[in-house]
């Protein structure tokens, strides 16, 4: 077994920013997300967000890449809103995701940013790197091809 201690701060929105994540329909959909990063063996610190975006503190073990974990958790969350929440339009999430490493002191700061989600949307004290994605959060630059 490795010994591993890998936190990552997770943010995605859904299709076109629509307002899917309804007050009705929160707590199931985090509760699946919860169930099946646990079926992945992955470790949720917090999970929350706004009715356009969620936030998502976890743990991923090293034999399984970020990507995949993300892809996993998008694509199965998805199909059980759509089967399960139904709704009159057809439920996505956008195209890509924010992905920001931690470190072990960083993690009750995170987590505590997390679950007051509702709360620094309402007093519009988010934090602009984990909210808004600009020109200025494009990728590094390759200096040598």
């Amino acid at each position: 077994m490795a010994l591993w201690r890998l936190y990552y701060h997770i943010v995605w929105a859904t299709k076109n920013r629509y307002p899917y994540i309804t007050v009705n329909k929160e707590s199931q959909l985090y509760s699946y997300i919860i169930s099946k990063s646990n079926n992945l063996e992955c470790i949720v610190h917090a999970i929350g967000g706004v009715a356009d975006h969620l936030h998502l503190v976890t743990s991923i073990p090293p034999k399984l890449s970020i990507a995949e974990f993300v892809k996993i958790i998008k694509g199965s969350s998805s199909h059980f809103y759509n089967m399960e929440l139904q709704d009159e339009i057809k439920f996505a999430w956008q195209d890509g995701y924010g992905i920001f490493s931690l470190g072990t002191k960083q993690l009750d700061k995170a987590v505590n940013y997390v679950n007051n989600q509702k709360i620094h949307h309402q007093n519009n004290s988010t934090l602009t790197l984990l909210e808004k994605i600009d020109h200025n959060d494009d990728p590094p630059i390759k200096y040598f091809n």
